[in-house]
């Protein structure tokens, strides 16, 4: 069988660097009219990209419309890859500011809720369509960051993942997430990596039944599978992605 999404659809949040460029391309490379956003100028091959904050539910919307409104179509695959920890590093609960926790929760919960409401309408019109969550390990346990609202919030794309499968599903609507493990694709997680010095690395890498690190490709495939025909049946599942950690 040849994977192809020639003539789909296909808008990834977060798409200027890291697991959301990976994302983009894949999809352009099999075929598929790529929309993407980040909230500064980027440019990635094949994809069309926009300028939105995230943080702003209403500027989500926005760009889920005038995606529709460029293509006269419904979004067929969503990827709600726009997420990460907003500059922020570990400090103790009490020293955590309510400006700081409601930024990641932003960032990460908020927009995968504005844009899987912004695209349904339109996928329920044509009754089919897929939505990927990019959730974490730190959504399945306590995240390696140390930073609380991090890890509530990707509890809480768990949750949101599985909630939309079974309200979407009787519309064709398949609703899944991929857990990434540790993957330094970006400028937050490499310095995350490097922090933990050569001698935590090996022992992290040791936890890992492939010893190895992930790659943003990786990451990609897994959306590219929930995405595609063969995932016909598959509904509200979390694929943790992780080399078997």
């Amino acid at each position: 069988m040849t994977l192809r999404f020639d003539g789909k659809v296909v808008a990834v949040s977060g798409a200027g660097h890291g697991l959301g460029q990976a994302i983009a391309e894949s999809f352009f490379s099999l075929g598929a009219r790529v929309f993407g956003c980040y909230p500064a100028a980027a440019q990635v091959a094949g994809t069309e990209m926009a300028v939105v904050d995230l943080t702003d539910r209403a500027a989500g919307a926005a760009w889920i419309a005038a995606v529709e409104q460029m293509t006269g179509a419904a979004i067929d695959v969503l990827v709600n890859n726009a997420g990460g920890v907003a500059g922020q590093v570990f400090r103790p609960i009490e020293e955590v500011t309510d400006a700081e926790w409601d930024e990641v929760l932003a960032v990460n919960l908020g927009a995968a809720f504005a844009l899987s409401r912004a695209a349904a309408p339109g996928m329920k019109r044509v009754g089919r369509g897929r939505i990927v969550n990019i959730s974490s390990g730190a959504g399945l346990q306590a995240s390696l960051t140390g930073i609380q609202a991090y890890a509530s919030a990707k509890h809480a794309i768990v949750g949101l993942t599985r909630q939309l499968a079974h309200e979407l599903g009787p519309h064709g609507i398949t609703v899944n997430s991929v857990a990434p493990g540790l993957i330094p694709s970006n400028p937050a997680s490499a310095a995350q990596w490097d922090g933990y010095g050569a001698a935590r690395q090996q022992a992290m890498l040791g936890t890992i039944a492939l010893r190895r690190l992930g790659t943003p490709q990786d990451i990609a495939n897994a959306v590219l599978f929930f995405a595609s025909s063969l995932a016909d049946f598959v509904n509200g599942q979390i694929l943790q992605v992780d080399g078997g950690k």
